[in-house]
């Protein structure tokens, strides 16, 4: 089965507070939904139209089981607390067999 992966690539951070609730919220969150994080906020070299800004990478052991995490009522709340504090490109994909 292939995994799934959620990718976000972050434009713009508008408010630090409201990023620091979400990643508080998001982070048990994904973790109980059977997220893994493979990578946040390190370096990033962008080429073409990219921002070299946070990106964040996590893996899930099935697309199905992404998107039913970011479905939860654990990480909506996350979301919620996130509001407008960040503008971000947010994708959930399906990896390779």
């Amino acid at each position: 089965m292939a995994k799934g992966y959620w990718v976000s690539a972050y434009r713009t951070i508008a408010d630090p507070e409201k990023l620091a609730a979400y990643n508080k919220l998001a982070g048990p969150a994904v973790k109980a939904a059977g997220g893994r994080l493979l990578a946040r906020g390190g370096r990033v070299v962008a080429h073409d139209a990219g921002i070299a800004e946070r990106t964040v990478l996590i893996e899930f052991d099935s697309f199905e089981q992404a998107v039913a995490a970011h479905a939860s009522a654990a990480y909506q709340e996350a979301l919620a607390a996130l509001a407008d504090g960040v503008e971000r490109d947010f994708r959930i994909i399906e990896g390779l067999d």
